[in-house]
């Protein structure tokens, strides 16, 4: 099925099954969930590799997937979603959770390495390179004597609530901003930190 030009695909990245929902490896999909909300696309179009929907905002095709593959494997997902819709890594915009930012912070990057993340390691793989944008939320890094495994697959505490909601509010209005004006607009506006 080929794509109009212009296409974008968004992929936030998290584990699929109920044991993983709500952790913090799956801040991806819930800001994911937030901004097909806000489009009024319906992400029910349930596929091997993920679960996507598409829609029109700003006059360009969109379309929104959560994998179906693990974490690790998230390349797998869009190579499928890249393959199916058309255009290249560019046109791809990844929203994930980021341990080196502090909880409540989101960074969006044209391009940049897998910093340790597994997920965007398999994608850059899966892509032949790192030049596609990405969107981290941070959540933190963890407490003294925490895996970095075990803290990802846990879920927030009640006093992070306020500002993690707050980050996935931003998240989906800096994808948004992507989609509508530029990734540079974007950067500027929501690279800073939210008190600015």
């Amino acid at each position: 099925m080929s794509s109009p030009p212009g296409t974008s695909v968004i992929v936030g990245l998290g584990n699929p099954g109920l044991r993983y929902a709500d952790t913090r490896h799956n801040i991806g999909w819930r800001a994911l969930d937030l901004l097909a909300g806000q489009l009024g696309v319906a992400v029910n179009e349930r596929r091997p590799k993920a679960v996507l929907g598409a829609g029109y905002f700003s006059g360009k095709r969109v379309v929104l997937a959560k994998p179906r593959t693990y974490m690790n494997n998230s390349g797998e997902a869009v190579e499928y979603l890249l393959a199916r819709f058309g255009g290249g890594a560019s046109g791809l915009l990844v929203i994930y959770d980021e341990m080196a930012l502090p909880v409540g912070r989101i960074r969006l990057r044209a391009t940049g390495s897998d910093a340790g993340h597994n997920g965007i390691r398999s994608i850059i793989q899966a892509v032949g390179g790192v030049g596609f944008p990405r969107l981290r939320i941070g959540i933190g890094a963890p407490p003294p004597g925490i895996e970095p495994r075990d803290y990802v697959l846990g879920r927030f505490d009640d006093s992070e609530s306020e500002s993690i909601a707050a980050a996935v509010e931003r998240a989906a209005a800096a994808a948004r901003c992507l989609l509508e004006e530029n990734i540079n607009a974007a950067m500027n506006r929501f690279n800073q930190s939210p008190e600015q």
